[in-house]
């Protein structure tokens, strides 16, 4: 049984921090402006603009700044600014008792993974979506209203045109997930998470094929694939080629990966790294209906 954070209501306060990459402080001036639009206010932490090399801050300033937001009660979600890379260095450094026994909206996808799947291990629900610093853009518009819809308790309901590769089928569980690379780097971790009986959804940019191969392998190799009652492919944006070709496209990889279990598989689930990037309850129960036609995701 998950113990889902209270969703939000007018005058609630939202935490804006940032647990890995730097960022323009431009780019999240949108995000602050739309929050207030729909009644929140929001809370910047206290090392939000800090930089030190590639990180937004010291491993202790995003370490100290996450920390204090889970243990502030007036504190109703936590939005991760932007993803990159460093959430895994300050994990351990993170008290999440108080959070545990009295949980909060967790937001944030590519490298936040590592706090959906951390989380997760508690059965406490985290929303995949998108980021502050992808709230100015105009083609993320869509995207913003599902996170809002998720946040606020509104259903989440997406049905879209099926793939030839998709496996048809019927499904009911728990969503998990998120990007390929960060849940493979967790293996082993204590972030590390069963899928046994879930529905995985998985996401990747920026890598060569064989690369993802070797990922998708490696996740089958540790058991994670096996035992799911459904996987969800997002989107698998800017995959390279090397000269001499690796012969599959990405959903073929995973689809080849995959092929020997019965579960419902779906491709190219509007999730992940592209404008539309709708926004997923993580550890939340859901409808995964995949059909010859189309494909239906409704959480409860």
């Amino acid at each position: 049984m998950s113990q889902t954070p209270p969703f939000l209501k007018k005058k609630d306060k939202v935490a804006i921090i940032a647990t890995a990459k730097n960022f323009d402080p431009k780019t999240i001036q949108s995000a602050i402006k739309i929050l207030k639009s729909w009644g929140l206010e929001p809370v910047e932490g206290e090392h939000l603009y800090k930089k030190h090399f590639q990180f937004a801050g010291s491993d202790a300033e995003r370490a100290n700044d996450f920390q204090q937001m889970l243990d502030d009660d007036s504190i109703k979600a936590i939005l991760c600014v932007r993803g990159g890379y460093g959430t895994n260095r300050i994990i351990d450094q993170i008290n999440f008792k108080k959070f545990y026994k009295k949980p909060k909206w967790v937001v944030g996808f590519s490298d936040i993974t590592v706090l959906h799947n951390h989380i997760h291990k508690k059965n406490i629900p985290t929303v995949h979506a998108l980021m502050p610093t992808q709230f100015a853009k105009q083609e993320y518009r869509s995207s913003i209203g599902t996170l809002k819809d998720a946040l606020f308790g509104n259903q989440l309901k997406y049905i879209i045109k099926s793939n030839k590769l998709n496996r048809t089928g019927n499904t009911n569980a728990q969503v998990i997930g998120g990007n390929l690379s960060i849940l493979c780097s967790l293996i082993g971790t204590p972030s590390d998470i069963n899928t046994k009986g879930k529905i995985l959804f998985i996401e990747e940019i920026d890598e060569y094929l064989y690369k993802l191969d070797r990922l998708i392998i490696q996740m089958k190799r540790a058991g994670k694939l096996n035992k799911l009652k459904g996987l969800i492919v997002g989107h698998m944006t800017d995959m390279k080629d090397n000269d001499v070709s690796f012969g599959k496209t990405a959903n073929q990889i995973i689809a080849d990966a995959v092929k020997d279990y019965k579960y419902p598989v779906c491709y190219n689930f509007p999730a992940g790294h592209e404008p539309q990037n709708f926004s997923l309850i993580f550890g939340k129960e859901a409808t995964l209906k995949v059909g010859s036609e189309k494909v239906e995701l409704k959480f409860k």
